[in-house]
């Protein structure tokens, strides 16, 4: 779960709050809305800026001197519930619906294609093993929440935070993608062992090496296929 705005401290959630109804706040608005010391507000906003919640911009309204305005960054404006998985069902099932099944995996084998460009010359001259750990990183750059398993030689990626999870849940289909990218990559056929979607905590992608693959091997591998 991403952290929310109601789980910050009462100060720092009324000035998020406060920034986020009025698009902006300078120092002196935020210390008379919360009744507490110039300082004191100071202090809460160099935290938040140091967190990544807000940054402040130098603004001249003509009169004097400028004044420091804050705003929330991109990440601030996350801390606030947003509706994405909610759209991107819809987008799908829109796509599905109005130009056919054949259009929508046509859509995820065009993300597959740019997925496995993007990460075939980062693995090249790589054995199967270093390809693996490379991949650790598929969703996001040191990525603490995806490991290696090896036993006895079989090897395994196993993920336990889906960025997709809300979207995976309603619509698999979705995770075709990673299959059939992990599949091109390592060159054998991926197979996922375990599934969010079945309760069990975690998606396990097990690696069959003596499966290989060959150049008529479609891009987009359905899982029930």
């Amino acid at each position: 779960m991403s952290f929310r705005v109601d789980q910050m401290s009462e100060p720092r959630r009324r000035i998020i709050q406060y920034i986020k109804n009025n698009g902006s706040s300078s120092m002196s608005e935020l210390a008379s809305y919360l009744d507490i010391s110039g300082e004191g507000v100071r202090q809460h906003l160099l935290q938040l800026e140091k967190e990544g919640w807000v940054n402040r911009n130098s603004e001249n309204n003509g009169i004097g001197r400028p004044v420091l305005q804050y705003r929330l960054t991109t990440a601030g404006e996350h801390l606030f519930e947003k509706n994405y998985d909610h759209l991107t069902i819809e987008v799908l099932d829109t796509l599905s619906n109005t130009l056919g099944e054949a259009a929508l995996k046509d859509l995820l084998s065009a993300m597959i294609e740019q997925r496995i460009h993007q990460w075939e010359r980062k693995l090249d001259g790589l054995n199967i093993e270093e390809r693996l750990n490379a991949l650790k990183d598929f969703y996001k750059k040191d990525d603490s929440y995806m490991e290696i398993e090896n036993k006895n030689h079989v090897y395994s990626l196993i993920e336990r935070n889906c960025p997709f999870h809300n979207v995976a849940l309603q619509r698999p289909i979705l995770c075709s993608v990673s299959v059939s990218v992990l599949t091109h990559l390592l060159g054998c056929s991926v197979k996922r062992e375990k599934r969010l979607q079945n309760g069990d905590g975690c998606c396990v992608f097990q690696v069959q090496l003596d499966e290989p693959i060959s150049e008529n091997t479609p891009r987009i591998i359905m899982e029930n296929e």
